[in-house]
């Protein structure tokens, strides 16, 4: 498989782009992706596996195959509403059963969780490349990602993975604009997580509790119409957290005591609403919201 060449970006500002720097920077992925010969996409059906996907389908047809992990930190609704999007696209697209949960270090739930996590993914793409003679594995990091502590792409290094948005110099600002251009509906997905993520560090990860995770967020989505929305698990306690924007609506009894039954019918015997929301809600920028 083609390596990663040893290219670096900064961060790029959220409010630096101009449609020129954007041209260059697609014209640079394009020739980045013609390089990497047959190559497979992790694609989890957010806006950034998304483009990547896109524009590796785009300049390489089928050459380039989206592949998308399933397991119980994957909503079932997540997996379908990904491989919606790559079939209403014509982009290829395919499954493959990860087993993390197998992986003690994974159900430790340590700080390095992600690290194991994205190893069983990515020894999984390894194994199917060998299998199928794939020259490369690609996955959808971009340089909002650079400088966080973020396990899962130290795991990408050692397994020299690509990340053709990091080396092309693209932000998430200009991925979402590319997603609008593409006519991709995810353009503006808020950012997500696995379900796992839910967990606090320390408290094992296990099936149930993911599943106690899924269905309520499922839940709560349908019952309130929430779009930014996480469901903590803290033992006995559901901790919820939406856009701050929402919190008023949800103080008032009749909500509250929706949002209290969906969480006790699922075994929580306490709820908290978090009074400061979701502090990570990925707004969509002014550049983006004004894109034609």
């Amino acid at each position: 498989m083609s390596e990663a060449p040893a290219t670096f970006f900064s961060r790029s500002g959220a409010g630096s782009t101009t449609p020129d720097d954007l041209a260059v920077k697609r014209a640079r992925l394009e020739k980045i992706l013609r390089g990497l010969g047959r190559v497979l996409i992790a694609y989890s059906g957010g806006v950034d596996s998304a483009v990547l996907l896109a524009e590796a389908h785009r300049v390489l047809g089928g050459s380039a195959c989206g592949v998308i992990a399933q397991s119980p930190s994957l909503p079932a609704a997540e997996l379908q509403q990904a491989l919606a999007l790559a079939r209403e696209h014509g982009m290829p697209s395919r499954v493959v059963h990860t087993q993390e949960m197998e992986r003690e270090a994974y159900r430790a739930n340590r700080p390095d969780r992600c690290f194991h996590c994205k190893t069983e993914l990515f020894e999984s793409l390894e194994r199917l490349a060998r299998d199928e003679s794939w020259d490369a594995i690609a996955y959808g990091a971009v340089t909002d990602d650079l400088g966080d502590v973020r396990p899962g792409m130290a795991a990408a290094e050692r397994h020299r993975i690509r990340a053709p948005l990091i080396e092309a110099g693209l932000s998430k600002v200009e991925i979402r604009i590319l997603a609008r251009r593409l006519g991709l509906a995810v353009w503006d997905k808020p950012q997500s997580a696995c379900l796992a993520s839910r967990i606090p560090h320390g408290s094992e990860v296990t099936p149930e509790k993911l599943k106690q995770v899924e269905l309520g967020e499922a839940a709560l989505r349908e019952k309130l119409g929430l779009r930014i929305l996480r469901l903590r698990h803290e033992g006995a306690k559901a901790r919820i957290e939406v856009d701050p924007s929402d919190i008023a609506r949800l103080q008032g009894p009749a909500e509250k005591d929706a949002i209290l039954a969906i969480v006790k019918q699922l075994g929580f015997t306490e709820l908290e609403i978090d009074p400061r929301g979701y502090r990570r809600a990925d707004p969509l920028p002014p550049t983006v919201m004004m894109e034609d």
